[in-house]
């Protein structure tokens, strides 16, 4: 396998020791291959999974010309004549004659439109007296007729591999009768805490101590990405038992720890990374989240992130979900939109790096403002919990000023 410095190599910008945030999601997409296992599934159980084959209809969808509303179907040629109904076209239950001069047939939604007629005028707008139809002025031809292969034609693609299956992807695959689809297997992550300091939930905190929330906003997000989970728990500030875990790790496709990436004595996890792989970077310019390592233990992704709970999320969701979905196969863009509005009130920033601030987006009349949740430090995970967007705040960016614009980011969603 080659490794992944050869990789980067010619990566313009590569500095490991300050990776711009654009530089870093860059040499991550280039180092990262996608996994080509694949399975096969109900159609109900392929919500949320990556499509590896391709789909060609065999059949068109509609498979017939039909109606698109309730109403008359008939000869335009005959519209401006008094037309007598011969029959009536129920979805399902076709009118088996066809329409001469002169006649119309009482039609359905969805109904097959029943030979020689061409048009269909809705039920709202025609005069009725016994069988006699009389259509007013201003009818098109064609009007109101779906016509068969108009949604999916015989032959030609609607569906490639790498696309992600929504429920609209789901009924289009089911509304050609296919039953099974060949998806890539899920990809499976392994996650665990360090820190001597983190208690349990459940156990009295001794001096010093705090509970260990970042396994459960890692699981919660990685639980949206639909990815297979395993909570490796806490492991202390100890080379050996660290390195045991990571070892125990690797059978993952990827593996997230939380904490003993920056520089401190008893952070080990970017000098253990070196050690039974490699480390592509360690840290970004950014804030929060600056001492964040990338590298790979065998063919394990490693995700170092910070101990900071702010920290944490927010390197999640800026790196490790973009690199989770590309390690699946998907191939649709699935970045999370920058959108605009305007700062509410001023806002701190050096440039020299990224900063990704908690917010509140709102409206103001008919203009989308937004303000920060307050202390914005990378341990206030209620700056999160507060927060419906992230405001991204770019590297050469300085100081904001209340009414200029900015970037966000909504949360809300967020898979």
């Amino acid at each position: 396998m080659k490794r992944i410095i050869q990789i980067i190599s010619g990566l313009e910008g590569y500095d490991p020791d300050a990776l711009r945030v654009d530089k870093a999601r860059e040499a991550m997409r280039a180092c990262i291959t996608p996994i080509s296992d694949t399975e096969k599934v109900p159609v109900r159980a392929a919500l949320g999974r990556v499509l590896a084959q391709g789909i060609v209809p065999d059949i068109n969808v509609p498979s017939h010309d039909n109606s698109a509303m309730d109403g008359y179907a008939l000869r335009f040629a005959d519209i401006e004549k008094p037309l007598t109904e011969i029959g009536t076209a129920l979805a399902g239950k076709p009118f088996s004659g066809a329409v001469g001069s002169g006649q119309c047939v009482r039609i359905m939604t969805g109904a097959v439109m029943p030979a020689g007629a061409d048009t269909v005028v809705i039920q709202e707008v025609v005069k009725r007296d016994g069988n006699r139809i009389t259509v007013p002025p201003g009818q098109k031809r064609a009007q109101n007729v779906r016509y068969a292969g108009e949604d999916l034609k015989i032959g030609a693609p609607v569906l490639t591999p790498g696309k992600y299956l929504r429920p609209a992807e789901l009924g289009l695959i089911s509304s050609l009768g296919i039953g099974e689809v060949q998806v890539k297997r899920k990809v499976r992550v392994a996650f665990f805490s360090t820190g001597d300091e983190l208690a349990s939930i459940g156990t009295r905190l001794k001096e010093g101590e705090v509970y260990d929330s970042n396994r459960y906003t890692l699981h919660g997000m990685l639980a949206r990405l639909g990815v297979e989970i395993e909570d490796l728990g806490v492991v202390r500030d100890d080379p050996q038992a660290l390195e045991a875990a990571l070892r125990k790790a690797v059978k993952a496709d990827a593996i997230i720890t939380t904490g003993g990436v920056s520089v401190g004595e008893a952070d080990f996890i970017r000098d253990l990374m070196a050690k039974l792989g490699e480390v592509l970077f360690w840290k970004i310019a950014m804030r929060p989240g600056r001492p964040m390592a990338f590298g790979r233990i065998g063919n394990a992704y490693l995700f170092g992130l910070p101990g900071n709970p702010v920290a944490v999320m927010v390197t999640f969701y800026q790196f490790v979900r973009d690199a989770l979905l590309h390690l699946s196969g998907r191939q649709d863009d699935y970045a999370i939109p920058l959108l605009r509005a305007t700062a509410a009130e001023n806002l701190r920033k050096v440039p020299g790096r990224t900063e990704y601030q908690r917010g509140v987006l709102f409206r103001d009349g008919g203009e989308w403002k937004v303000r920060i949740t307050g202390q914005q430090g990378s341990g206030v995970l209620r700056s999160m919990a507060e927060a419906n967007c992230f405001v991204v705040l770019e590297h050469e960016r300085g100081a904001v000023k209340a009414g200029e614009s900015v970037s966000v980011q909504v949360m809300e969603g967020l898979a």
